[in-house]
């Protein structure tokens, strides 16, 4: 089970895409101690070295990603609200009135539109054009908001954090979990040596995993991450993907990647050996960084192991304790399996 303290952490550090260094520093508070080689590289990803009892017959890479969804600061309008744009994909329906925190001092501020006396009918039945929507920051006029806001600035979900009854809620679980689960093991006695990397600007297109694999040039990688449960009231059999308390996801297929389907089998062939709950997604959709990472050099034998995840890309994620379980059991016997292959 991954320290839940840390993961705490790790999920209410802010770092959207391009701007994890609070993320990456809070990473390697933790990992140096136990590392045998630790580099950052131009992005900002960090690639971990570390010695097992033997040596590997096949070279392993585990990745996971710092990066969070949120929203960069464009513009400032003459009555001190804010313009944003979205980083990552992030559901319009996700966004409106929502609280949040800009820039590095974390300024608190609230998503809104146009008041309601100024809406029509017609606009009050649907969510508000992402274009009408501002931060408002309290500020009197531009002159004030300058004073602590310029475009550029990192906008974060201001959220709460509750792992209380068996379930997780917080912003950014997706990646963070997996990067707790990466901890996890860096800390622990490894039977092989292996790779690790957790990479930058995933959300906004698997970039820091194509130059992490690169360098790593690895045989083999499994991507730790989490991905959509869609279990809620209107979906019905497949449409739901995956299942909060169903166990670790393993993919074969998405919109980014065909998995190694040896991996993939031995996977569950692991789950019933050691009594963990594997499910799969029933719905060939999203992605990770296997997508970059299967490509890069000659070619990468790839898994996901992913938790399952309701309300991915929102200010309040919703994760089983249980699940989390399961993907923190499963990914370090799946790697010493392939490693060993």
């Amino acid at each position: 089970m991954p320290d839940m303290k840390l993961l705490e952490r790790l999920c209410r550090a802010c770092g959207i895409s391009g701007d994890e260094g609070e993320v990456r520093d809070i990473i390697l508070s933790e990992i140096t101690p136990f590392a045998d080689e630790i580099k950052t590289d131009a992005l900002g990803n960090i690639i971990v070295f570390k010695k097992g009892r033997s040596k590997p017959q096949t070279k392993l890479m585990l990745s996971a990603h710092m990066d969070e969804v949120g929203f960069i600061v464009t513009y400032i309008n003459p009555d001190g609200t804010l313009k944003f744009a979205a980083v990552g994909g992030i559901n319009d329906s996700a966004v409106f009135a929502k609280q949040v925190l800009v820039g590095k001092n974390k300024l608190p501020g609230s998503v809104c539109s146009a008041p309601l006396h100024l809406i029509s009918d017609a606009e009050m039945k649907k969510c508000p054009e992402p274009d009408r929507l501002v931060i408002d920051i309290g500020a009197s006029d531009r002159e004030e908001a300058e004073k602590y806001v310029r475009p550029g600035d990192s906008v974060v979900f201001d959220s709460i954090y509750d792992d209380t009854n068996g379930r997780l809620i917080s912003k950014a679980i997706d990646d963070r979990f997996g990067c707790a689960v990466l901890i996890e093991m860096i800390k622990s006695e490894l039977p092989y040596d292996m790779y690790f990397a957790f990479c930058v600007q995933e959300e906004i297109g698997l970039r820091g995993s194509a130059a992490a694999a690169y360098t790593i040039a690895p045989d083999a990688a499994i991507v730790i991450e989490s991905t959509t449960a869609a279990d809620i009231p209107g979906s019905e059999n497949e449409q739901k993907v995956c299942l909060v308390g169903g166990g670790a996801v393993v993919s074969f297929m998405d919109r980014s990647t065909i998995y190694d389907r040896e991996y993939y089998r031995l996977a569950f062939e692991i789950g019933r050996e050691n009594g963990i709950p594997v499910q799969t997604k029933t719905v060939i959709a999203g992605g990770n960084d296997a997508g970059a990472i299967h490509k890069s050099r000659g070619g990468v034998r790839t898994a996901a192991v992913s938790v399952p995840c309701r309300y991915l890309h929102s200010s309040s994620g919703l994760i089983s304790t249980a699940d989390a379980e399961a993907v923190s059991r499963l990914v370090p016997l799946l790697a010493e399996r392939i490693a060993a292959m």
